[in-house]
């Protein structure tokens, strides 16, 4: 064993020195366009894909099919669309064909709105089914929060979560989680943050004497 591990490790050919240092050798144009393009990938998207299987002469005129996915770009999108017809449907991809792509956006982005969203999630014990609450001021945000949180909290990937149903939740009545409840109340108040006044180092030693004056 050992013998092999030296075998391998001196055939993997090793990252070179300059790799790590390549991002230094930028442009600060370059490196502008790095970060947006991480930025813009590393935030979900809500598309609606819709496809179908190809007309063949056993069925000139096949069923349409329309789907909701949350994805980065529209080449994940696509992916994942051709993923849940194969598990649902068993239609492969070169069996079928994208009659249309959209990407929603919402127009605002002024009220805090509560939605729900229905998941199943792979983890290493099994498979399990999940309802989430979330309060956001569009469903993208909602969704971005959940997968962070399964992922913070149940160690899931992105590509084992399924999200089966969202919605949102109009009537207060239909809130059921305590977390997103306590904001419901017409009296719910804040915590006000006041910033206390710092004296001179000169002025003071190492231990303060007087209670220091808050700001109103």
């Amino acid at each position: 064993l050992l013998f092999r591990a030296f075998v391998l490790a001196f055939l993997v050919p090793q990252p070179s020195p300059t790799t790590y240092q390549k991002m230094s050798t930028y442009s600060e144009e370059q490196k502008s366009r790095i970060r947006a393009f991480y930025d813009a990938n590393n935030t979900l998207r809500h598309y609606v894909v819709v496809g179908r299987p190809r007309p063949s002469a056993k069925n000139p005129i096949p069923t349409i099919y329309k789907m909701q996915i949350f994805a980065r770009n529209d080449v994940v999108a696509k992916s994942r669309f051709w993923y849940f017809m194969a598990r649902m449907k068993k239609l492969k991809r070169a069996n079928g064909e994208i009659l249309h792509l959209e990407e929603i956006t919402e127009k605002t982005y002024e009220k805090a709105r509560n939605f729900a969203v229905w998941l199943r999630f792979t983890s290493k014990s099994g498979i399990h089914n999940m309802y989430k609450e979330y309060r956001a001021v569009s469903l993208i945000d909602a969704i971005n929060n959940m997968y962070n949180e399964m992922a913070s909290q149940h160690k899931a990937k992105y590509f084992s979560i399924q999200i089966i149903k969202t919605a949102e939740l109009t009537d207060d009545e239909q809130v059921k989680r305590p977390y997103v409840r306590q904001f419901l109340d017409d009296d719910v108040k804040f915590p006000i943050v006041r910033n206390r006044i710092q004296k001179d180092r000169q002025d003071t030693g190492l231990f303060a004497f007087e209670q220091p004056v808050l700001k109103d």
